[in-house]
């Protein structure tokens, strides 16, 4: 009877050598991107700690005395919790849903025109606010709203009517942070949608066109629920950061006025303020729930989208 050889089962490499061996240039070429995000990004988290320390910088972050829950009792029995929440929900909640209606209906009339000259001009007219720096917006405010020489009071004693003291009343300016809000970043959100629109099949308004439907139904049955897709990922993006105040825009327009400042003083430049004044570590806290808070907003902003519109959602 013949012996019947038992070879060796052959030794295959790791599907990770194999990967390595195949793509390792791409790879390659992805570490110092990484490298940054995990030093800037990742190692940073490790200050979160300073929230439920009583933080000294000669003891260091973990050194410090341990305070537990402390600093953000100290912050939600504060008289300043409710405010500066307050004053970022209004403002970035009135910013979303204005953030999302004029860029959608700017985008709309843009691709309506035909004139292609004065559509390039008009556009390039929308675009240009978002270049400027809020400083540079801080400026415009101050010449229109300025008591003695600002345009809009110049106007207001051109027709026999008392000036405004725009400047020493705090109540008018979260109306005015909205608009200049909506102001420098509509024309760059009216490019996004305008992209989206130059993806539209054009067959389908020809077919609407055949069938009847003017322009205004066109828009109403095609247009906007074919943005819908695009207009919910844009949302979910800023429902996400509807915690975060724009530090820059407040703090370029209002600066450091002590009479308007508390009437839109938001959770960033509160957290400013409290870290030169309360310390790090109350700072921290109030930055750790402010991240959070966004976070479950996101989330829950992210399934409610999925079930009205089918599944689409960010993630």
């Amino acid at each position: 009877m013949k012996s019947v050889a038992f070879s060796k089962p052959v030794k295959h490499q790791s599907v990770w050598l194999h990967e390595m061996r195949r793509h390792g240039t791409l790879y390659l070429m992805c570490v110092p991107a990484l490298a940054l995000l995990v030093a800037l990004s990742y190692i940073p988290l490790g200050g979160i700690w300073m929230a439920f320390t009583n933080f000294k910088p000669l003891d260091g972050i973990f050194g410090s005395e341990f305070y537990g829950l402390r600093n953000f009792r100290l912050f939600f029995i504060s008289n300043m919790a409710l405010r500066v929440v307050g004053n970022t929900l209004i403002i970035n909640a009135w910013g979303l849903l204005l953030g999302l209606i004029f860029p959608i209906s700017l985008a709309i009339s843009l691709n309506e025109m035909r004139d292609g000259l004065f559509k390039r001009i008009t556009q390039g007219v929308m675009f240009f606010p978002y270049f400027l720096s809020w400083i540079v917006v801080g400026a415009i405010s101050w010449a229109l709203f300025n008591t003695d020489i600002g345009v809009i009071n110049t106007m207001l004693k051109g027709i026999g009517l008392k000036p405004v003291r725009w400047l020493a009343e705090g109540k008018y300016w979260k109306g005015f942070l909205i608009a200049f809000n909506v102001w420098k970043w509509s024309g760059y959100n009216s490019i996004i949608y305008l992209a989206a629109m130059s993806n539209f099949d054009p067959n389908l308004f020809q077919a609407a066109e055949v069938d009847g439907a003017n322009k205004w139904r066109r828009i109403i049955h095609l247009t906007i629920p074919m943005l819908r897709p695009t207009a919910v990922v844009l949302t979910l993006l800023s429902v996400g950061r509807i915690f975060y105040g724009d530090f820059g825009m407040v703090w370029g327009i209002i600066g450091h006025n002590p009479v308007i400042g508390p009437y839109v003083q938001i959770i960033d430049t509160y957290v400013y303020n409290s870290m030169r004044t309360l310390g790090f570590s109350y700072s921290t806290a109030v930055g750790v729930m402010q991240s959070v808070m966004g976070l479950i907003l996101v989330l829950l902003a992210n399934t409610v989208a999925k079930r009205i519109n089918d599944g689409e959602g960010l993630f």
